[in-house]
């Protein structure tokens, strides 16, 4: 049902084909700093496996895999000072899936984005 395709930018980053920024690396998850940042703190946190979006992630991922991404998540917002409860002004996550959800590259990441104000998530059509 869904088709990863293992020459994706991440995939290459995971076989370490490609140099990244890493902000912190678990068994099962990688985060680094995004290349062109949106925000002050701009933090793409991907999984290991080959997954392609959240919902691929969420059906196919072992509980160890699911677990640590998410703890991951957390761990960063707050070791960057983004998190609410490290004093900061809050973050966004964000996470393309597919065509209508402009994915970019068809491997499941989120985009932790803070340190700044960043207006609203969508603008209203109409």
């Amino acid at each position: 049902m869904y088709d990863y395709d293992d020459q994706n930018i991440f995939a290459k980053i995971l076989r370490g084909e490609i140099p990244n920024r890493t902000v912190l690396e678990t068994e099962h998850t990688l985060a680094f700093e995004d290349i062109a940042p949106q925000a002050p703190t701009h933090v793409l946190v991907i999984p290991k496996g080959p997954y392609v979006t959240y919902d691929h992630f969420a059906a196919e991922a072992s509980d160890a895999e699911i677990l640590d991404f998410n703890r991951t998540l957390g761990r960063i917002c707050q070791e960057t000072g983004v998190s609410g409860a490290a004093g900061g002004s809050g973050y966004r996550l964000i996470s393309n899936a597919g065509e209508a959800g402009v994915q970019e590259v068809p491997h499941f990441h989120v985009h932790i984005a803070g340190g700044r104000i960043l207006g609203r998530m969508l603008a209203q059509e109409g």
